[in-house]
Protein backbone atom coordinates (compact mmCIF):
# COMPACT_ATOMS: atom_id res chain seq x y z
CA UNK A 1 0.00 0.00 0.00
CA UNK A 2 1.52 3.28 -1.10
CA UNK A 3 1.15 6.02 1.49
CA UNK A 4 1.87 9.75 1.12
CA UNK A 5 1.87 12.53 3.69
CA UNK A 6 -1.16 14.74 4.10
CA UNK A 7 -0.55 18.34 5.18
CA UNK A 8 -3.52 18.89 7.45
CA UNK A 9 -2.55 20.19 10.88
CA UNK A 10 -5.14 19.72 13.61
CA UNK A 11 -5.39 19.26 17.35
CA UNK A 12 -8.05 17.04 18.81
CA UNK A 13 -9.56 17.06 22.29
CA UNK A 14 -12.27 14.39 22.48
CA UNK A 15 -15.29 14.48 24.83
CA UNK A 16 -16.96 11.18 25.61
CA UNK A 17 -20.25 11.27 27.49
CA UNK A 18 -19.40 14.50 29.24
CA UNK A 19 -15.91 13.46 30.31
CA UNK A 20 -13.21 15.54 28.64
CA UNK A 21 -9.95 13.76 28.02
CA UNK A 22 -6.97 14.42 25.81
CA UNK A 23 -6.88 12.20 22.77
CA UNK A 24 -3.86 10.20 21.76
CA UNK A 25 -1.98 10.85 18.53
CA UNK A 26 -3.93 10.96 15.28
CA UNK A 27 -2.29 9.41 12.22
CA UNK A 28 -3.25 10.88 8.84
CA UNK A 29 -2.22 9.15 5.64
CA UNK A 30 -3.39 8.50 2.10
CA UNK A 31 -3.98 5.02 0.75
CA UNK A 32 -3.07 3.93 -2.78
CA UNK A 33 -6.62 4.58 -4.02
CA UNK A 34 -6.42 8.19 -2.82
CA UNK A 35 -8.55 7.70 0.30
CA UNK A 36 -7.39 9.84 3.22
CA UNK A 37 -7.45 7.93 6.51
CA UNK A 38 -7.54 9.37 10.02
CA UNK A 39 -6.70 6.76 12.62
CA UNK A 40 -5.57 6.35 16.20
CA UNK A 41 -3.17 3.66 14.95
CA UNK A 42 -0.28 4.03 12.52
CA UNK A 43 -0.49 2.57 8.97
CA UNK A 44 -0.44 -1.22 9.12
CA UNK A 45 2.45 -1.48 6.67
CA UNK A 46 4.56 0.97 8.64
CA UNK A 47 4.38 3.60 5.92
CA UNK A 48 4.74 7.35 6.48
CA UNK A 49 1.97 9.44 8.02
CA UNK A 50 1.43 12.83 9.57
CA UNK A 51 0.98 12.55 13.33
CA UNK A 52 -0.98 15.14 15.27
CA UNK A 53 -1.46 15.70 18.98
CA UNK A 54 -3.69 18.03 20.97
CA UNK A 55 -0.83 20.37 21.86
CA UNK A 56 -1.72 22.98 19.21
CA UNK A 57 -5.34 23.04 18.16
CA UNK A 58 -5.72 23.98 14.50
CA UNK A 59 -8.60 23.87 12.07
CA UNK A 60 -8.13 22.88 8.43
CA UNK A 61 -10.41 24.97 6.22
CA UNK A 62 -11.17 24.64 2.51
CA UNK A 63 -10.34 27.90 0.76
CA UNK A 64 -11.31 26.99 -2.81
CA UNK A 65 -7.64 26.47 -3.70
CA UNK A 66 -7.07 23.59 -1.33
CA UNK A 67 -7.06 22.97 2.38
CA UNK A 68 -5.43 25.67 4.45
CA UNK A 69 -4.05 24.88 7.89
CA UNK A 70 -2.81 28.27 9.04
CA UNK A 71 -5.92 29.30 10.97
CA UNK A 72 -5.68 28.55 14.67
CA UNK A 73 -9.02 28.68 16.45
CA UNK A 74 -9.93 28.88 20.08
CA UNK A 75 -11.98 26.21 21.76
CA UNK A 76 -15.71 26.74 21.42
CA UNK A 77 -15.44 29.26 18.57
CA UNK A 78 -17.28 28.99 15.26
CA UNK A 79 -15.64 30.17 12.04
CA UNK A 80 -17.45 33.33 10.95
CA UNK A 81 -19.14 32.50 7.67
CA UNK A 82 -22.15 34.79 7.59
CA UNK A 83 -21.34 35.97 4.09
CA UNK A 84 -19.20 35.00 1.17
CA UNK A 85 -19.90 32.63 -1.68
CA UNK A 86 -22.32 29.73 -1.51
CA UNK A 87 -21.14 26.16 -2.04
CA UNK A 88 -24.05 25.24 -4.28
CA UNK A 89 -22.45 22.32 -6.09
CA UNK A 90 -20.63 20.46 -3.35
CA UNK A 91 -21.86 17.02 -2.25
CA UNK A 92 -25.26 17.66 -3.84
CA UNK A 93 -26.12 14.00 -4.40
CA UNK A 94 -25.25 12.99 -0.85
CA UNK A 95 -27.11 15.98 0.61
CA UNK A 96 -30.21 15.30 -1.50
CA UNK A 97 -30.34 11.64 -0.42
CA UNK A 98 -29.88 12.52 3.24
CA UNK A 99 -32.54 15.23 3.02
CA UNK A 100 -35.08 12.84 1.49
CA UNK A 101 -34.30 9.98 3.85
CA UNK A 102 -34.44 12.02 7.04
CA UNK A 103 -36.97 14.65 5.91
CA UNK A 104 -34.65 17.56 6.53
CA UNK A 105 -34.40 20.42 4.04
CA UNK A 106 -31.41 20.50 1.71
CA UNK A 107 -31.06 24.21 2.43
CA UNK A 108 -30.77 23.46 6.16
CA UNK A 109 -28.17 20.74 5.68
CA UNK A 110 -26.09 22.99 3.43
CA UNK A 111 -26.39 25.88 5.86
CA UNK A 112 -25.16 23.77 8.77
CA UNK A 113 -22.25 22.39 6.75
CA UNK A 114 -21.37 25.90 5.54
CA UNK A 115 -21.20 27.34 9.06
CA UNK A 116 -19.68 24.28 10.70
CA UNK A 117 -16.88 23.36 8.30
CA UNK A 118 -17.03 25.49 5.13
CA UNK A 119 -17.57 22.19 3.26
CA UNK A 120 -14.21 20.77 4.35
CA UNK A 121 -14.69 17.00 4.86
CA UNK A 122 -11.46 16.79 6.89
CA UNK A 123 -12.21 19.61 9.34
CA UNK A 124 -11.35 18.96 12.98
CA UNK A 125 -12.13 21.47 15.71
CA UNK A 126 -10.20 21.98 18.92
CA UNK A 127 -13.05 20.22 20.77
CA UNK A 128 -12.80 17.15 18.57
CA UNK A 129 -15.78 17.84 16.28
CA UNK A 130 -15.26 15.98 13.04
CA UNK A 131 -15.91 16.38 9.34
CA UNK A 132 -18.40 18.34 7.29
CA UNK A 133 -21.11 18.72 9.91
CA UNK A 134 -18.65 18.76 12.85
CA UNK A 135 -20.04 15.79 14.75
CA UNK A 136 -18.68 15.30 18.25
CA UNK A 137 -17.15 11.87 18.95
CA UNK A 138 -20.00 10.87 21.27
CA UNK A 139 -22.50 11.59 18.50
CA UNK A 140 -20.37 9.69 15.99
CA UNK A 141 -20.65 6.71 18.31
CA UNK A 142 -24.34 7.27 19.00
CA UNK A 143 -25.07 7.40 15.27
CA UNK A 144 -23.00 4.29 14.58
CA UNK A 145 -20.66 5.91 12.05
CA UNK A 146 -17.57 3.95 11.07
CA UNK A 147 -15.79 6.80 9.25
CA UNK A 148 -16.61 10.33 10.40
CA UNK A 149 -14.55 11.78 7.55
CA UNK A 150 -16.57 10.05 4.85
CA UNK A 151 -18.84 12.73 3.31
CA UNK A 152 -21.61 10.18 2.86
CA UNK A 153 -21.51 8.92 6.45
CA UNK A 154 -20.95 12.33 8.01
CA UNK A 155 -23.72 14.11 6.11
CA UNK A 156 -26.15 11.24 6.60
CA UNK A 157 -25.33 11.14 10.30
CA UNK A 158 -25.57 14.91 10.66
CA UNK A 159 -28.93 15.02 8.88
CA UNK A 160 -30.19 12.16 11.06
CA UNK A 161 -29.06 14.03 14.17
CA UNK A 162 -30.78 17.22 13.01
CA UNK A 163 -33.98 15.28 12.36
CA UNK A 164 -33.83 13.77 15.86
CA UNK A 165 -33.36 17.23 17.39
CA UNK A 166 -36.24 18.67 15.39
CA UNK A 167 -38.51 15.89 16.62
CA UNK A 168 -37.32 16.35 20.19
CA UNK A 169 -38.05 20.08 20.10
CA UNK A 170 -41.33 19.68 18.18
CA UNK A 171 -40.14 21.27 14.97
CA UNK A 172 -38.65 24.39 16.58
CA UNK A 173 -35.66 24.98 14.31
CA UNK A 174 -34.05 27.56 16.59
CA UNK A 175 -34.02 25.14 19.51
CA UNK A 176 -32.82 22.26 17.34
CA UNK A 177 -29.90 24.34 16.08
CA UNK A 178 -29.08 25.52 19.58
CA UNK A 179 -28.99 21.90 20.72
CA UNK A 180 -26.81 20.95 17.74
CA UNK A 181 -24.31 23.57 18.90
CA UNK A 182 -24.56 23.57 22.69
CA UNK A 183 -26.16 20.23 23.45
CA UNK A 184 -29.66 19.10 24.40
CA UNK A 185 -28.99 19.59 28.09
CA UNK A 186 -28.15 23.27 27.70
CA UNK A 187 -31.38 23.96 25.80
CA UNK A 188 -33.41 22.09 28.39
CA UNK A 189 -31.66 23.87 31.25
CA UNK A 190 -32.51 27.34 29.95
CA UNK A 191 -35.83 26.46 28.37
CA UNK A 192 -34.72 27.96 25.05
CA UNK A 193 -31.60 29.09 23.24
CA UNK A 194 -28.86 29.19 25.91
CA UNK A 195 -27.38 32.59 26.81
CA UNK A 196 -24.08 31.66 25.20
CA UNK A 197 -22.77 34.15 22.66
CA UNK A 198 -21.39 31.39 20.46
CA UNK A 199 -24.68 29.50 20.38
CA UNK A 200 -26.76 32.60 19.78
CA UNK A 201 -24.46 33.68 16.95
CA UNK A 202 -24.50 30.14 15.57
CA UNK A 203 -28.29 30.01 15.34
CA UNK A 204 -28.39 33.39 13.58
CA UNK A 205 -25.69 32.38 11.10
CA UNK A 206 -27.26 29.05 10.20
CA UNK A 207 -30.71 30.60 9.73
CA UNK A 208 -29.19 33.32 7.53
CA UNK A 209 -27.29 30.78 5.43
CA UNK A 210 -30.39 28.59 5.16
CA UNK A 211 -32.29 31.53 3.68
CA UNK A 212 -29.48 32.24 1.23
CA UNK A 213 -29.32 28.62 0.06
CA UNK A 214 -33.10 28.48 -0.22
CA UNK A 215 -33.18 31.62 -2.36
CA UNK A 216 -30.41 30.23 -4.55
CA UNK A 217 -32.71 27.41 -5.60
CA UNK A 218 -31.07 24.57 -3.69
Amino acid sequence: MKVSRVGIIAGVVFSFYGIVAEAGPIYVYRESDGTVRFSSAPPKNGGPAKVFSANKARFSRYSGRGYSTNRTIRSNRIVSLGGGKLYKDRFNGIISRAARQHRVGEDLIKAVIHVESAFNPYAISSKGALGLMQLLPENVRRLGLSDAFSPHENIDGGARWLAMLLRRFKGDLRLALAAYNAGIGAVQKYGGVPPYRETQDYVVRVLAMKQRYHKSGV
